[in-house]
């Protein structure tokens, strides 16, 4: 029964250590950082995107004035124009187009500094990004590495339980997995002098006189705590 007991709560280790194996809190810490670099680095990904056809637009704005300009400049120099009003025309709209041209082209190098701003942010974040996918990848490896032992050793136990139990009748089983459940794990325990090691409470002497005159084979039970009692070779009874 004490085998039993003391496979028992190798087995609860062994569950315990799965629990709380630190890369579980590694992990969880890891997924909620970077889970906002993630959001993050998708809000930086649509603003560079938008920059990026602001900017397209604001090269196709110039360069269409540009092409406007240059064709009133090539008619003006070709000598084509010669009313003196039609002239004055031209040049007035080849002005007008010149400052067009400056002023798309104060905004076309907003456009530009803000994407150039954008896209450091987004490879900062990006370069975040990937640390962090870099880190949950090691501690992942790290997890499953030590869980694969734990449950090689969980195998092993459980084996060695599987063999005790056999040994035992159902019904003691059953009576201790019972006291299990109600005792914190602890549902047999060695007599070892006058005292029960599951509570570690002495027994009275008429508890002892009645445990030394019960048969060896008797499910023997602790007055004080209820769990099964074994008489050890120390006890003194």
């Amino acid at each position: 029964m004490l085998d039993l007991q003391d496979l028992d709560l190798q087995l609860d280790q062994v569950a315990h250590k799965r629990a709380s194996l630190p890369e579980h809190q590694a992990l969880k810490d890891l997924t909620g950082e970077k889970s906002v670099v993630d959001r993050e680095l998708v809000t930086a990904d649509t603003e560079v995107s938008d920059l990026q056809r602001e900017q397209k637009k604001a090269d196709s704005d110039v360069e269409q004035v540009r092409q406007r300009r240059a064709r009133n400049q090539q008619r003006l120099d070709s000598g084509q124009v010669t009313s003196p009003r039609d002239l004055e025309n031209l040049q007035h709209e080849i002005g007008s187009l010149d400052r067009r041209i400056s002023d798309l082209e104060d905004s076309e190098l907003e456009v530009m500094e803000k994407l150039e701003a954008a896209e450091v942010v987004q490879a900062d974040l990006r370069t975040r990004a990937e640390a962090f996918a870099g880190r949950q990848s090691e501690l992942e490896t790290s997890r499953d590495g030590a869980l694969k032992e734990l449950d090689e050793q969980r195998a092993q136990l459980g084996d060695k339980r599987t063999a005790v139990a056999a040994e035992l009748p159902e019904t003691l089983i059953a009576q201790y997995q019972r006291l299990r459940e109600h005792n914190g794990g602890i549902g047999a325990a060695p007599l070892v002098g006058k005292r029960c090691m599951g509570c570690r409470m002495e027994l009275a002497p008429s508890d002892l006189n009645a445990i030394k005159a019960a048969p060896p084979d008797a499910v023997l039970r602790c007055e004080e705590c209820g769990r099964i009692l074994v008489r050890a070779s120390e006890s003194s009874v």
